[in-house]
């Protein structure tokens, strides 16, 4: 009796622990639970550890694909030049807000979107921000998008083998001690990661900010990246309180508007997963409106960047849809389209902002503004957006706008 009573005890805590994280209460419920359970299994003891070892099996074969997934070359992110070791001659704080999925200023005017966003822009006019209306993205998601923005350097994806599979490694370019939060913390910065869901840390990579608004004790083993939330205007008015004294980078995300349904089941057609993302859309302009009143009170003269990390996918079924061959134009605008507003320190803008195209340049064109050092914009990455296709196609990595934003769909040969 003691066995299994250790057993199924031992399992059911450490399995809640797994799924949920450090939830006290809850674990010492269900070891009370299990314990009474306990007497029920005792004549079936060699079932459940058969039962145990097949399900150990099965994660086992799942960390093997994981480790596989993690473990690959960081060639892609070898840069050009010394900008990695850029040392700034301006030192406003910086913060870069990021509403996930805003489409960009002229795409929300025009079908399929049709948004009146004007009141808002004029908000960010008044608020000094310089509005980009063709701003948009390299990649089609949160990770694939950051990824490449924080390495200021392409991944093509990775090279895929499997478009199913996320890429798990390259959320270490997030969160970790990437080039960017590298060189602010060169520059004597401190780093602020301000987060409102786990997504973008569930696989737990050696934190390269200082702070993070969500600590990995509290952080599930088993999350799948929105199974907790943070208040992040509470976490901002508490940073502002603490960082007075010091220059701050602050990167700050917001899970609204996001985008249609990823899925054809789940899907509710496109126009009903318009008015969702029109619904979202007004709740993420809410927020930020919060979020920018909230700095500029206590900051000024700091650098603000809002930066979407790509469209809402409006006007397809599904997000899915994207690895199907796609030739509609407004399609694939609706997928990379993303914002980019700038409110620069004294509304100085520099004169070679007019190279902000793309994600994956965005902070070699804000480091050569705070550095006072145009050289490192003789360096960019093309300014081109790629997809992975598998359908109506021959599987593999396509180019579908090209460096001057015209719709391609050529095959990217590594």
């Amino acid at each position: 009796m003691l066995l299994t009573f250790s057993n199924v005890v031992s399992f059911a805590g450490l399995l809640t622990y797994s799924i949920i994280g450090p939830k006290k209460k809850i674990i010492l419920l269900v070891i009370i639970l299990s314990f009474g359970f306990s007497f029920l299994l005792k004549k079936h003891l060699k079932k459940v550890v058969v039962l145990e070892y097949l399900l150990a099996l099965i994660v086992a074969v799942q960390l093997v694909f994981y480790i596989g997934n993690i473990n690959f070359s960081s060639e892609w992110k070898q840069l050009p030049d010394s900008i990695s070791e850029v040392t700034f001659k301006k030192m406003p704080n910086v913060y870069i807000i990021q509403p996930d999925g805003y489409a960009n200023a002229n795409t929300l005017k025009n079908e399929p979107y049709h948004i009146d966003n004007s009141n808002f822009e004029s908000f960010l006019i008044e608020k000094d921000f310089k509005i980009y209306p063709n701003f948009r993205s390299n990649y089609s998601n949160t990770i694939t998008s950051n990824s490449s923005m924080f390495a200021m350097k392409h991944h093509y994806y990775k090279n895929p083998k499997d478009n199913t599979k996320e890429a798990y490694g390259l959320r270490k370019s997030i969160a970790s001690n990437n080039v960017v939060v590298s060189v602010f913390n060169k520059n004597d910065y401190k780093t602020s990661l301000i987060i409102e869901s786990p997504y973008i840390i569930v696989n737990r990579p050696t934190l390269g900010y200082d702070y993070c608004s969500i600590p990995y004790k509290e952080l599930s083993f088993l999350s799948r990246g929105f199974d907790m939330a943070v208040n992040s205007l509470d976490e901002m008015k508490k940073a502002i309180k603490e960082n007075k004294n010091q220059a701050n980078f602050y990167f700050i995300e917001k899970i609204l508007p996001g985008h249609i349904s990823v899925t054809k089941n789940q899907s509710k057609g496109k126009e009903e997963e318009r008015k969702v993302y029109v619904e979202n859309f007004e709740k993420a302009n809410l927020w930020l409106y919060e979020m920018i009143t909230l700095i500029i009170k206590d900051d000024p003269s700091g650098l603000i960047i809002i930066v979407a990390d790509h469209g809402g996918y409006v006007g397809l079924n599904y997000t899915s849809k994207r690895h199907k061959k796609i030739t509609d134009p407004r399609l694939i605008n609706s997928i990379f389209a993303s914002t980019l507003a700038i409110k620069w320190p004294d509304n100085e803008v520099p004169r070679f902002d007019d190279k902000l195209k793309t994600n994956v340049n965005l902070f070699r064109v804000l480091f050569s503004y705070l550095a006072e050092d145009k050289t490192y914009l003789n360096n960019f990455e093309k300014d081109e957006s790629f997809l992975i296709v598998d359908e109506d196609a021959p599987f593999g990595v396509y180019k579908v706008i090209d460096e001057n934003g015209k719709v391609d769909f050529k095959k990217v040969d590594f």
